[in-house]
């Protein structure tokens, strides 16, 4: 089924539609007021959209007096409006895309796996590791880190074992 945007409508049904006479649809296409689709013959074609358009010509012609030349001052900057309308609304998917893709990459990034003492594979929160180890120096993405905790003198947490292993070093 054809959409309001459809060229279907021919230069006197939409002249009709609008309530106007046929060569006043023809001298606003002209003016570039309202621009009808062409058939392959060059007859002119028209839309309910356009037939609004021409609806609201007439409006601001004759209710608000406002001339012809005001008037396609008015069309070019309301076209000009929804045409940054839709690219604002095609901007926003992107940028929700975007938004959707980094919060994925966040999220598999804040993970460690980690290898118990019986071999089984756990997640551990990388913030919660952080937390955990000396100072030292800053890691690079990628780097495969030995760490082994012990517990303290209290035996309540976990410390990070001061002894270089010579392991940890990026493999």
């Amino acid at each position: 089924m054809a959409g309001r945007d459809a060229a279907v409508l021919t230069v006197s049904v939409a002249a009709q539609l609008a309530g106007m006479h046929a060569q006043t649809v023809r001298q606003y296409d002209r003016l570039g007021l309202v621009q009808a689709k062409r058939t392959r013959g060059g007859g002119r074609r028209y839309s309910l959209n356009d037939v609004d358009r021409l609806l609201e010509i007439q409006r601001l012609s004759q209710d608000e007096g406002v001339n012809l030349a005001g008037i396609a001052k008015l069309m070019l900057a309301r076209d000009r409006e929804q045409k940054l309308r839709q690219h604002i609304r095609q901007l926003e998917k992107v940028v929700a895309e975007q938004k959707k893709e980094l919060e994925g990459q966040r999220g598999r990034e804040s993970r460690v796996f980690a290898v118990g003492g019986d071999g089984s594979v756990f997640v551990v929160a990388r913030e919660s590791i952080r937390s955990q180890l000396p100072d030292a120096k800053p890691r690079r993405s990628g780097e495969i880190v030995v760490w082994r905790p012990e517990r303290n003198a209290r035996g309540a947490e976990f410390v990070s074992d001061a002894r270089e292993t010579g392991l940890d070093d990026a493999v």
